[in-house]
C-alpha cells in the first residue's frame, strides 16, 4: 500500500528547517548504505549524530505524532530516527533501483523495515528530475509531492530516485516497524478505520453500528498486532 500524507509539516516549519539545514555541513550519503545501495546512490546526507539532524528528527517525529492519517496507515511500533538527504544537479544526484535493507540498526534500536517514508522538503518547482519511483504489482508509481507532504510505501518495493537535472531536492527519509507486519492487513485496517470515521461523522460516535464496527477494528488489530 502506498499512501500520500499531506501537511505533515506546515510551510513555516519547512522554511525554518530548510534555513537551518542549508547552513549545516553535509556528508556523503553512503554513510547509511548497504553494499547494494552504495553502488547505486549519489547524494549527500546530514550526519545522523550531528546536532542539526537530531533536532530536525525530533521535529519530524513530533509532527508525525500529530498526524492521524500517518498513525492509522502505519500503525507504528518503532520509527528509525528520521534522516535527511539532498540530491543536487551539480553532483549528478540520483539513487538507482534498489530495495531497502530488511533490518535497520541504530545505536539504541533495531527496526524491521516494514515501511519506508519520504518527507519532501523541496517543492516540485525547485528542481527537475528527482522523482521517487516505486514499483509494485500494479506498475510503477511516480511521486513528487509538495514540501511538507510525505509518501509512505512498503520497504519491500523496488524504488529509485531519478537523476536531478536542475536544482536541489531535499527530503527526510525513515523506516518504520509496524505493529501489523502484513501490508494487506494494514490496508484492511486503514480502510475499516476510515469507514468508521465517515459513518461516525454522519451518525455520531455513539451510533450502534459505529460501536460495533469499532469493536471489529480492535479485534482485528488485537489478532494481527505484534506490540
Amino acid at each position: 500500500m502506498m499512501i500520500a500524507i499531506p501537511n505533515v509539516l506546515s510551510r513555516e516549519q519547512v522554511t525554518a528547517m530548510r534555513a537551518e539545514m542549508d547552513a549545516a555541513e553535509w556528508v556523503d550519503g553512503n554513510v547509511t548504505s548497504g553494499f547494494q545501495a552504495a553502488l547505486a546512490k549519489r547524494n549527500e546526507q546530514l550526519p545522523e549524530d550531528g546536532e542539526t539532524a537530531r533536532r530536525m528528527a525530533g521535529a519530524v517525529l513530533d509532527a508525525l505524532g500529530r498526524t492521524p492519517l500517518f498513525i492509522a496507515a502505519a500503525l507504528p511500533l518503532k520509527v528509525f530516527p528520521p534522516l535527511f538527504n539532498r540530491y543536487s544537479a551539480s553532483q549528478g544526484g540520483k539513487f538507482d533501483v534498489h530495495v531497502d535493507n530488511a533490518i535497520r540498526i541504530g545505536r539504541e534500536m533495531r527496526v524491521r523495515s516494514d515501511l519506508s517514508a519520504t518527507l519532501f522538503l523541496s517543492d516540485p518547482e525547485d528542481y527537475e528530475g528527482g522523482e521517487l519511483q516505486v514499483e509494485d504489482l500494479f506498475g510503477t508509481h511516480i511521486v513528487k509531492l509538495p514540501a511538507g507532504d510525505m509518501i509512505l510505501y512498503p520497504s519491500s518495493s523496488l524504488h529509485r530516485v531519478t537523476p536531478v537535472t536542475k536544482g536541489v531536492r531535499v527530503a527526510s527519509f525513515m523506516w518504520l516497524q509496524s505493529m501489523v507486519r502484513d501490508d494487506g492487513e494494514r490496508r484492511l485496517l486503514l480502510e475499516l478505520d476510515q469507514s468508521i470515521q465517515s459513518i461516525a461523522a454522519d451518525r455520531g460516535q455513539g451510533d450502534a453500528e459505529v460501536v460495533r464496527l469499532t469493536g471489529v477494528y480492535h479485534n482485528l488489530l488485537r489478532r494481527w498486532a505484534d506490540a
